[in-house]
């Protein structure tokens, strides 16, 4: 089998995905723009063969690169970068390769969240109001009904990149002699906690893994107010939230990935669905897999790829949290303190990527437990300010 990883550097922790695809005879291919000096040595270990563009966002250097492993090495069997960022340029080569996976076909409905709202109500699950809108006079009309305060994001975005809060008609016409000149969504507030329900299907669309995560605030509200967050794994997950990711899976037909659907969750403790993401969640959460079942979720991924099988059992035995902290604050505890406070807790920390810090914070721990109170207290201990 050939498999062709678009930028195998990054995040750092993906490389486990490269190395696993190896031990189990895949040849792999990395494509990236990365100085191959620069790699990680385990990274380079498990590559078959990399090649260099100038870059990436140069389609032909890209069509080029897999017309050159296609020459000496075969047929692609697959292409992934398991990244938000790329996958519309995934798509695209898979089309063009005629590679199994997501092709251009395809990319609209988990790329534009005005295509994800059509299928979350085909699926039966509650959407925030909304709609794309292009003038001032049309938001005013919208917000006519749906009230303020609203959200405004792009239909195409990853993360909570220029997403606003809009409170006023003030604020409304701000936005829009600011917009920039791409489509953009505007829907209801909806106030609440986010949960997620993630996971990973093989070839067929099988569930073979599944879990749960809550977050202690939004990920727009951590960049746009500069918060602190934490999120952590559920041992057992709620009926309701299980039941909408199940529904919303099958409507997505979603096969051989990983999957990162969000919800809100209001204060009435109903479900609105926020989006779905067609990747493992981001940071260190494949780690937090991992550290929560006590699994390598990186070799079951390539096994999935390779074998089409999923070889490991998992119950949840541990809540696994990420819990950030923002370099631009003074702690009440220091990093030694916290280590040695909950050393038996602790199970990885390391500095965070400046293009993941403005959410997760520039330094991140990973901690776990079989009960939701430590969590809740580690998370105050490492983010209580001086």
């Amino acid at each position: 089998m050939n498999f062709v990883f678009l930028s195998p550097h990054f995040p750092p922790n993906y490389r486990h995905f490269c190395i696993r695809l190896r031990q189990l005879g895949v040849s792999v291919f990395g494509l990236a723009d990365e100085p191959y000096d620069q790699l990680h040595p385990e990274l380079v270990s498990s590559l078959t063969e990399y090649y260099r563009v100038h870059d990436m966002h140069q389609y032909d250097e890209l069509l080029r690169a897999l017309g050159y492993f296609t020459y000496h090495y075969g047929k692609i069997d697959r292409l992934d970068s398991l990244n938000e960022y790329w996958l519309e340029t995934e798509a695209r080569l898979r089309t063009d390769f005629n590679i199994f996976g997501i092709s251009t076909k395809e990319i609209q409905g988990i790329k534009r969240k005005s295509q994800m709202k059509k299928i979350f109500m085909k699926a039966g699950v509650p959407v925030a109001r909304g709609q794309i809108v292009h003038r001032l006079a049309d938001g005013k009309r919208l917000i006519q009904e749906i009230g303020y305060p609203v959200v405004a994001k792009p239909d195409i975005g990853v993360g909570a990149a220029r997403t606003y809060k809009i409170h006023s008609p003030e604020e409304l016409q701000q936005f829009f002699s600011e917009k920039p000149p791409i489509d953009y969504i505007i829907e209801e507030f909806i106030q609440g906690t986010i949960c997620s329900f993630d996971g990973l299907t093989d070839h067929e669309g099988k569930l073979v893994f599944y879990t749960a995560h809550e977050y202690s605030s939004g990920v727009m509200e951590a960049v746009n107010q500069d918060l602190n967050i934490y999120y952590y794994s559920l041992r057992q997950l709620p009926q309701d939230l299980e039941e909408a990711g199940k529904c919303v899976l099958k409507s997505f037909d979603v096969r051989e990935r990983f999957f990162h659907f969000e919800f809100f969750r209001d204060a009435q403790n109903k479900l609105v669905a926020l989006e779905v993401n067609m990747r493992p969640p981001g940071g260190l959460t494949t780690d937090m897999f991992n550290y929560a079942n006590d699994i390598d979720i990186y070799r079951q991924w390539a096994n999935i790829i390779a074998y089409d099988k999923f070889t490991e059992d998992y119950s949840r035995k541990y809540h696994c949290a990420y819990i950030g902290r923002k370099s631009n604050r003074e702690y009440a505890h220091t990093h030694l303190q916290i280590l040695s406070a909950y050393e038996r807790f602790m199970v990885h920390h390391e500095p965070i990527s400046g293009v993941f810090s403005t959410a997760l914070g520039d330094y991140g721990y990973l901690v776990r437990s079989p009960d939701m109170a430590d969590i809740h207290e580690i998370a105050n201990y490492i983010q209580t300010t001086a």
